[in-house]
């Protein structure tokens, strides 16, 4: 009998259980274990010689187990993964805390040993042994041989989790289930489940019926459209009211189904920001006692906490995680500033300011939780103003707040935007559904390194974990959703599981090319990655040269490019090395696959040009947010990427740019050039001119042409404006200027001045 996967929805039909093996099967004693096609690669792989013939199944052997353990990995087996049969090859389950097990503290390691007499997994823990499960699952997709082989794994960090937004826009819990039981397969232990927002409020609470009779309904289904508009909310069962909730019996049956695949869901009440939809049906909770006025609870009132204990005291009596998030994050401060009774409590709590208030209610709410049992966890907002060392960080903002935080003595889960948010586009902008903004593909994901190799073992250790977070607000469907989960999460999951040292993009590329067919075959939507190769330039000093390098997610393809703008066909250059452009030219890539062409061609155009190097004098300054390289940045020779946090865009928070090459000398010029990029959704948007000027003195400037542009300013995605000159002129100082679109809380991003 073959082996079955029914692992619902994860596996549906006997398909499932193709290819996965390794082409040396027959190898003998490869430690690496690279030809293995597991996600997440496990810590210590040894293949042996030969394979075992399971075309019959596995005669499961339990009798050293715990009855009820033995029961429940049983049932588990009965009706998921793996067929058992009387005449199938022995899977003996036993626990044991002998041999090479590293308990880190999760008790989720384990030993899989494949051999000719049958398997054998051993675990300190049940967690364990449902690991060694997954592991042997993935192994069993070869068919009716699985290769002989021994894996001691065990994680990297205790906390692997995946965090959806179901406020901006609703979710079934039948959908959430189907996440869940990947997330499990995959080895991700934790779901953090955003629960409110302004948005809607999701969760049933018993005492506050409003929460869901109205904070839960909208008139509008888009985010966006609603965002745009009055922001209102409506009644349960008007006519077209977009919205939902979870009932308290759907929540702790989504749990129950969680818990059987060992993860835990935390749920996230947000505090004290991001609450427009509470304040709206309890108005006396905000800072002006009017609904529509505040997204922030009113700290000086008494009535917010006795609202946030009962609330919390009901998600208590739900959720058995022994932590509770709650929010923290980006809650404006001004409210508080004019109100007389936050004033107050500042002012006999003797607190500092603002800031500090913040800090009161988070510290106030810490110590109702631990008088619960339970802990909290907040974004990294919460360090504002002082924090308990029972919290746990969520580093959000950055990865040095988290560095920072673990250095302090904080526990800390790593989730930074540039490597960890999911809403970021990860394909070319102009091919992907619209997106909040930036650029994430899948290798960056895997690239990240959660502890820096600065770190103490005692700071290294405040590294609870990591987690990937899903924002929807322009998620409005399930299939777009997992979309924009799939296949990174996979990357996210060898992040968090594999050791630094065992990990290979190289090799992860293989093996998550070949995993995409299989989510598909189980139901998911996964972006099945770029069909473009990636351009990216660096700069040769030596041979006064831009290097420029391609490459792929995709495999097995082949890049075949040109270098004078034609396009490549499968007589062109095969692309095995960067190589080097001197001057201008425009570079041209695309993929084959098969020798057909596979997607579309990319151009980039390369200038190593003559305002490389000099000195850039800034009349506006740059953001210290957004230095790219510094004040070298707009001279390197490094056009931007895809998003505006790639590293090469330059971002300015200024009514007007206004920034000056010094080229040294008088010189002839004939062209300029800039580039700026818009994306409205993270209020980044195109000058209204750009004007370029010359000078002899930096003082007297003679303009040589103001440009303008078509773009809306409500156009959507990320888009890019090239504004150039040509002509002949002569000058030393060549000055760049280019109004911003509003006075106020208006991004410019530029990403080099071209002179030739």
């Amino acid at each position: 009998m073959p082996l079955y996967c029914h692992f619902k929805p994860l596996f549906k039909s006997l398909s499932l259980l193709f290819i996965i093996l390794l082409s040396a099967c027959n190898s003998v004693n490869k430690s690496s274990g690279e030809s293995l096609r597991l996600i997440p690669m496990p810590n210590s792989v040894t293949t042996r010689s030969g394979s075992l013939d399971v075309s019959k199944g596995f005669r499961l052997v339990v009798e050293e187990l715990p009855s009820d353990m033995a029961f429940r990995l049983t049932d588990w087996l009965n009706g998921n993964p793996l067929v058992i049969s009387d005449e199938g090859q022995p899977l003996r389950l036993h626990l044991s805390n002998e041999g090479n097990h590293i308990d880190n503290g999760s008790n989720e390691s384990y030993t899989l040993t494949v051999n000719r007499k049958g398997v054998d997994i051993s675990s300190p823990s049940e967690v364990g042994l449902f690991y060694a499960l997954q592991s042997l699952l993935q192994l069993s997709r070869s068919g009716d041989r699985i290769p002989c082989v021994e894996i001691n794994d065990q994680p990297r960090f205790a906390y692997r989790g995946l965090h959806i937004d179901v406020s901006r826009h609703f979710f079934s819990i039948d959908f959430l289930k189907k996440q869940i039981d990947a997330m499990a397969h995959y080895k991700l232990n934790m779901f953090h489940w955003h629960l409110t927002d302004a948005a809607g409020w999701r969760l049933q609470v018993d005492r506050y019926p409003e929460l869901t009779g109205t904070a839960a309904w909208r008139p509008q289904a888009s985010w966006k459209e609603w965002w745009a508009s009055d922001r209102a909310y409506v009644t349960e069962g008007t006519p077209g009211a977009y919205g939902g909730y979870y009932t308290k019996e759907e929540v702790a049956e989504l749990i129950r189904y969680a818990a059987e695949r060992h993860v835990t869901i935390i749920p996230e009440i947000e505090m004290p920001g991001h609450s427009e939809e509470v304040l709206a049906v309890y108005p006396n909770l905000s800072c002006s006692g009017k609904p529509y006025t505040a997204g922030e609870f009113c700290i000086g009132n008494e009535e917010t906490f006795e609202f946030l204990e009962n609330v919390l005291d009901e998600v208590i009596e739900l959720f058995p995680s022994k932590y509770i998030h709650v929010g923290g994050d980006e809650a404006s401060k001004e409210h508080w500033k004019r109100c007389p009774k936050c004033q107050a409590r500042i002012k006999g709590e003797g607190l500092k300011d603002e800031a500090g208030l913040q800090s009161y209610l988070i510290r106030r709410i810490e110590q109702y939780l631990y008088s619960k049992g339970r802990e909290l966890i907040g974004w990294d907002e919460i360090l504002e103003g002082g924090l308990d060392n029972s919290a746990v960080v969520m580093a959000w903002r950055g990865e040095g707040i988290g560095i920072e935080a673990a250095r302090q003595g904080y526990r800390v889960i790593m989730t930074p935007g540039e490597y960890a948010y999911f809403d970021k586009y990860q394909g070319m902008p102009d091919k992907q559904p619209e997106a909040i903004g930036g650029f994430l593909p899948i290798e960056m994901v895997y690239s990240y390194n959660p502890v820096p190799d600065s770190f103490s073992p005692e700071e290294a250790a405040r590294v609870w974990g990591v987690q990937a977070n899903l924002w929807a607000e322009y998620i409005e469907t399930e299939a777009h959703m997992e979309y924009m989960i799939w296949p990174r999460l996979l990357a996210m999951a060898e992040v968090a599981w594999t050791a630094p040292e065992r990990k290979s993009w190289e090799n992860f590329r293989q093996r998550v090319n070949r995993e995409i067919p299989i989510l598909q075959e189980r139901g998911y939507n996964p972006y099945t990655l770029s069909e473009e190769p990636f351009i990216s330039l660096s700069r040769d000093t030596v041979n006064s040269a831009t290097a420029v390098t391609f490459t792929t997610e995709r495999y097995p393809v082949e890049i075949r490019y040109t270098t004078d703008g034609s396009e490549p066909g499968m007589g062109s250059e095969l692309y095995t090395a960067p190589i080097r452009v001197t001057d201008s030219t425009v570079v041209s890539a695309r993929l084959f696959q098969a020798d057909k062409p596979l997607g579309d061609v990319v151009s980039q155009r390369v200038d190593y040009h003559r305002a490389i190097g000099k000195e850039v004098l800034y009349n506006t300054p740059f953001s210290r947010y957004y230095p790219a390289g510094g004040a070298e940045a707009l001279v390197d020779g490094l056009p931007g990427g895809q998003a505006h946090g790639d590293g090469r865009w330059q971002g300015f928070l200024v009514p007007e740019l206004d920034v000056v090459v010094d080229m040294g000398k008088a010189v002839d010029i004939s062209k300029l050039q800039v580039r700026f990029l818009h994306n409205a959704n993270a209020w980044i948007w195109l000058p209204k001119t750009v004007t370029f000027s010359l000078s002899e003195d930096n003082e007297a400037y003679r303009s040589l042409v103001t440009l303008t542009h078509e773009v809306e300013e409500d156009g959507s995605g990320t888009l890019f404006q090239t504004f150039g000159w040509s002509g002949e002129a002569m000058g030393r100082f060549i000055r760049v200027q280019a109004p911003a679109i509003r006075e106020r809380d208006a991004w410019l991003f530029m990403d080099e001045i071209v002179v030739w």
